[in-house]
């Protein structure tokens, strides 16, 4: 059976042609208008495979994920120079603090920066302070860190923004910052994510712990990040807390100890 995440259907599929999400946040659906399944940010690069009713269905360039996104909120290909490094910035109408605000951006959106002015970047979307943004070719060196700004993000089911986000899209933000791949749910990435340690192994800073439905990042042996729907909050938790509650509440023991043995 293949999975329409990642497969295509052939009986929508009529082109492919590159586009790059026009809005702050749009959702990715399975369906056209129905619930979501995740999130792309302003920037992010996708190909347009298909349209029905307003929606085009469209395969992202980070992750292959595939699903419909509602057709205005996309603009044609461009490039992009530079990403938003900060858990979120704003754009503003002039190359000042004090002007009107225009947007709000999440971390890992794309934008084309124009001209630098003093302490702004200038883009079509407005100006965007410089100490907010990284070059698209920038890798952040820690992904505990960069998981670590979006604490107190409140939890949202298929979300990937400083406005909401999930298990899988906190750990999936934290690696595409640092240049490494990463799929988009958390079953997806426990098949695909680093190596299986061995059983009763130390946990070390980075691991992946998964259980079934969900992930976690090792902050060290004893802590866990992760974005969980009990807290409905990115938290830090003590890792023996957070596996005696999982099996409480009836979500069974980890099914999985990972680590990507290539990262430091």
């Amino acid at each position: 059976m293949t999975d329409p995440r990642t497969t295509p259907d052939p009986n929508i599929v009529s082109k492919r042609t590159p586009a790059r999400v026009s809005v702050p946040i749009s959702d990715l659906n399975r369906h056209a208008g129905h619930k979501r399944d995740r999130q792309v940010l302003l920037g992010e690069r996708v190909t347009i495979l298909g349209s029905v009713d307003g929606h085009s269905y469209v395969v992202t360039d980070k992750d292959n994920y595939v699903g419909f996104i509602d057709s205005s909120h996309l603009c044609a290909d461009h490039p992009t120079t530079h990403r938003i490094s900060a858990l979120a910035s704003h754009t503003y109408g002039e190359a000042n603090m004090k002007s009107a605000d225009r947007i709000s951006l999440s971390h890992g959106s794309l934008v084309r920066v124009t001209e630098e002015i003093e302490k702004f970047a200038k883009t079509e979307y407005g100006y965007i302070p410089k100490q907010h943004l990284c070059k698209v070719e920038d890798r952040d060196t820690a992904y505990v860190e960069t998981a670590k700004l979006f604490l107190g993000t409140p939890y949202l089911w298929g979300g990937n923004s400083n406005n909401g986000i999930d298990c899988s899209g906190l750990v999936q933000a934290a690696l595409t910052a640092s240049g490494i791949p990463c799929p988009g749910d958390s079953d997806q990435q426990e098949k695909q994510l680093g190596k299986t340690v061995l059983p009763n192994s130390r946990i070390e800073s980075g691991d992946f712990i998964f259980w079934k439905g969900h992930i976690a990042l090792a902050v060290d042996a004893d802590t866990l990040i992760h974005a969980n729907a009990f807290h409905m909050a990115c938290v830090c938790e003590p890792l023996d807390a957070a596996i005696k509650r999982i099996k409480d509440q009836g979500d069974g023991d980890i099914t999985a100890h990972k680590r990507l043995f290539s990262v430091n």
